[in-house]
């Protein structure tokens, strides 16, 4: 098992140069994560870097290896199944080959009206049944492929939370030995470990099993001068003072009873409206700025209507 991350300053370097800025938590369970070859599984409010992570990993470990790593990411949904995330045959294709072959049959046959045997009937479906389950007819899904990769890969397994229990079923071989049984073909092993990182808005419980095969994380909305960083790192035309006042008056929007507070990327969404509309200076921040551009932070009309008023900006 190789590392790829030297100490938690590498994480911290190496991710703030993929343009994520990490905390000193999140840097090293990142470290942990790689130094000991466990997926990392990450919760917390929708919008605050959980996939973005994932994607930060992957161009540290490009920069770090100088191979291109692969990010194979497996979105989850209701009523997703094995067909989607492990494999399916390619039963379309199957069945061409064994028309194929039916014909290749029929025109070398010799003519006689006899026939076959049922030892020769059984012995030409044993050779087509070999024949059909191969790699050729396999369609690889996103846990097979991050499995059978060669170069280095991060899988993301994301909003883990929405899919039905029995999708994590099948993530417990994965997670626990990084293989895949595939019945025709026997057990298909990882040749080198991906970084796997699994995401969920904590929509619902997730396994006792699936959690004791994983390093937690926890990220939360961050700290008023973290999000400025990112602030600044993501929209670097915006003037010093504008960009804290951006970030005091989200951080004010969190604080409120809203259906859905404003994630990290809707600050910067914010900011590079407030950007593109001209605005110099956190004077330029007046009631009118501020009701007219709700919209980018909440998404909600009755939360744009709650935060209007407690903001006072209907005057």
């Amino acid at each position: 098992m190789t590392s790829h991350f030297t100490s938690v300053d590498d994480v911290l370097t190496r991710l703030a140069d993929a343009g994520y800025l990490a905390s000193d938590a999140i840097a090293t369970t990142v470290f942990l994560a790689d130094a000991l070859g466990k997926p990392l599984l990450v919760e917390g409010p929708a919008g605050v870097g959980k996939t973005e992570l994932a994607k930060a990993v992957t161009s540290a470990l490009t920069a770090t290896t100088g191979e291109d790593a692969d990010l194979v990411r497996l979105q989850c949904y209701e009523g997703i199944d094995e067909a989607r995330a492990l494999y399916e045959w390619n039963h379309a294709k199957q069945l061409l080959r064994i028309t194929a072959n039916t014909a290749l049959a029929q025109t070398n046959a010799t003519g006689t009206t006899a026939q076959a045997t049922d030892d020769e009937v059984a012995h030409d479906w044993q050779a087509l049944a070999t024949d059909i389950f191969t790699d050729e007819f396999l369609l690889t899904r996103p846990l097979l492929r991050a499995i059978r990769n060669e170069q280095p890969t991060v899988l993301l397994v994301d909003e883990l939370d929405k899919a039905d229990v029995e999708v994590e079923g099948l993530l417990l071989e994965v997670l626990s030995d990084f293989q895949v049984t595939v019945p025709e073909l026997g057990t298909l092993a990882a040749t080198q470990r991906p970084f796997v990182v699994l995401t969920s808005n904590a929509a619902r419980d997730l396994s006792e099993a699936l959690r004791r095969r994983c390093l937690f994380l926890h990220i939360d909305y961050p700290s008023a001068e973290l999000e400025q960083r990112i602030v600044a790192l993501k929209v670097p035309g915006l003037d010093a003072a504008l960009a804290e006042s951006v970030v005091r008056l989200v951080q004010r929007l969190r604080e409120m009873p809203l259906r859905k507070a404003p994630s990290i990327a809707e600050t910067v969404d914010w900011a590079r409206t407030l950007v593109a509309l001209g605005a110099d200076s956190s004077d330029d921040l007046d009631p009118a700025v501020l009701r007219a551009n709700l919209g980018v932070l909440l998404k909600h009309q009755d939360d744009i209507e709650r935060a209007s008023t407690l903001l006072k900006l209907n005057a």
